[in-house]
């Protein structure tokens, strides 16, 4: 989760539950969450893996499950940057300003 409190410093929009951080407006919800590599045979310097759902709101007011994609950046400016080009790209909107 120490990759998610320093993301919050480059997305000040956000909103941090304890367990990710979640952009929410009227049409959209973007969370991103943090997951370790279970695998120890693998050095323990390797970056958390952030995930990236986004979910548009349907007709009947309920967030529908669309799309994620996993970002595993050394470092965080990289990382930070990645993930507000895509959602940027697949929302339309600007995580570091508040999604319409």
């Amino acid at each position: 989760m120490e990759t998610l409190k320093l993301l919050m410093d480059y997305f000040p929009t956000a909103i941090y539950t304890g367990m990710c951080l979640v952009f929410i407006s009227e049409n959209w919800r973007v969370e991103l969450s943090e997951h370790k590599d279970s695998d120890f045979s693998k050095g323990g310097d390797q970056p958390s893996v952030i995930r990236v759902k986004i979910e548009k709101k349907a007709l009947n007011n309920e967030f529908v499950p669309g799309h994620y994609e996993d970002f595993q950046l050394p470092t965080l400016g990289e990382l930070a940057e990645q993930i507000e080009k895509y959602v940027q790209m697949a929302i339309g909107a600007n995580l570091r300003e508040s999604i319409e």
